[in-house]
This record gives C-alpha cells, structure tokens and sequence, in this order.
C-alpha cells in the first residue's frame, strides 16, 4: 500500500492507480464515489491510498476530519436515546449516528444493553451516505456475532488524528512488521496488560485496569501522533514513560 496521487474534489481517480481485479469486487473507502460504469471521483480533497491486496481504494483527507464509510470500525458515545434506537457522536460537531436498540449479539427487548448518555460503544458502520443519517452495529449482520463490538465499559478514551487511527489499524505483515509504522501498543504490551479498541474516527479506547498505566499508554498514542514520531522515537518515548510506571 502507498499513497499514490493527490487529488481534488471531483477529480477523476487514474485507472492505472486502481487495483488489478482478479475476482471479487473494488472497494471504496471515504473521499471517493463510483459513477457507473466505471469512473471513480474524488469527493474532498486528499491523498489517494490504495490496497491492492484488499482491492480497496480511499482518500486520507488533508484536514483530518473523519468521514463514516461502510464497514468502519468506530467508538461511538451515546447523547441519547429512543424508543427504538441510540443517538451517538462520532465526531463533535457532526449530526449523530444512529444506533439500533437491538443491534446487538442476541439482543431482544429483554436482553439489550442498557445504555446512557455518555456510554461509550465499539460499533461498526452499516450504513452512510451524504443524504440519510449514519447507522451503526455492535454486531456483525452475517454472522448475528459480536466479534469484539458492543459496549466499552471502564478504561479511558483518548483522541488522535484519523489517519493515525488507520495507521493503528494497519495490523502487522508475516515478518511482524508494523504496516502503519506505529509500535507503540506492541512495545507498551510486552511490559504491561491491557485491552485496547481503535476507532476510525479517531478514538481510542485504552483499559489496563490501573489508572495510571492507562494513562501512560493514552499519552504514548496521543504523542506519537502528534510529534509524528517514528518507529526508533517511538520505542525510546515507550521505554522511557515504562520507567516510571
């Protein structure tokens, strides 16, 4: 995966920047938009990313704002609730997402959750489009599973940028290599236990059950982010708070 172009809204995406299918089918990511048959616009401005493993394509916005895409990971708190579903933030400022009453594992009136203002919720996008509301599930609609979606309770939540975010998310290749350049939660695991949920809107929630090495490992998150700290600062920034934890 590299970033390949940068584009315009309503610039047309290269065909030789899109995957080469051999089955399956092209999937796009927040920025861009399919105008049938088959030409890809841009529809903000931002770098082009490409998967060609995944046959996926987005754009990684210059401003930072996170975008809802189907199939996103994301942390959502609830505002409020209906009779028949949640309203949730994702983002501040941004309308709310809407989040099913029994969108959850085994849900039925008599056994979903009981959320409250300010609950946070690991959810994935179902649902988004400029025109109607975004929706989102704690379960996984094929399998009516979980998959590590649902309430988040305890622990605490920190903000970074969305592109930090993905790159958390990346995962490692079969070297056990860090994909996005981020080692953080890796490095801060060998020392220290805790549960830890990315969101791509740029929410991550951190439990180590101490408040304190909570909090450190939070702060590694939020400093690499923003000091852009590369692999090598990154380890000596971990090594350096574990000290004192």
């Amino acid at each position: 995966m590299a970033t390949s172009t940068i584009l315009l809204p309503g610039e047309v995406v290269p065909t030789d920047q899109l995957p080469k299918l051999k089955k399956g089918t092209l999937t796009l990511g927040p920025g861009l938009r399919h105008i049938p048959p088959s030409t890809i616009l841009s529809t903000t401005a931002g770098a082009l990313h490409v998967d060609h493993k995944k046959s996926a394509l987005w754009l990684e916005h210059s401003n930072g704002r996170y975008q809802p895409a189907g199939g996103d990971l994301v942390i959502a708190q609830v505002h409020h609730g209906g009779a028949e579903s949640y309203s949730c933030s994702l983002t501040p400022y941004t309308p709310f997402a809407s989040l099913g009453q029994l969108a959850f594992e085994g849900a039925n009136k008599k056994t979903r959750p009981q959320l409250k203002a300010g609950d946070l919720v690991y959810a994935r996008v179902s649902k988004a489009s400029k025109w109607d509301d975004t929706e989102i599930e704690c379960f996984n609609s094929g399998t009516g599973k979980a998959e590590g979606m649902g309430p988040l309770k305890g622990g605490m939540l920190f903000q970074v940028s969305p592109l930090f975010a993905r790159r958390l998310m990346m995962g490692t290749d079969k070297d056990g290599t860090s994909k996005g350049g981020v080692v953080v939660l890796e490095e801060v695991g060998e020392k220290v236990k805790f549960e830890v949920a990315v969101g791509r809107n740029g929410r991550v929630w951190v439990d180590s059950g101490s408040v304190r090495e909570t909090l450190a490992v939070g702060k590694l998150l939020v400093q690499a982010d923003e000091q852009g700290l590369n692999v090598e600062a990154q380890r000596k920034a971990v090594k350096k708070v574990l000290k004192d934890v």
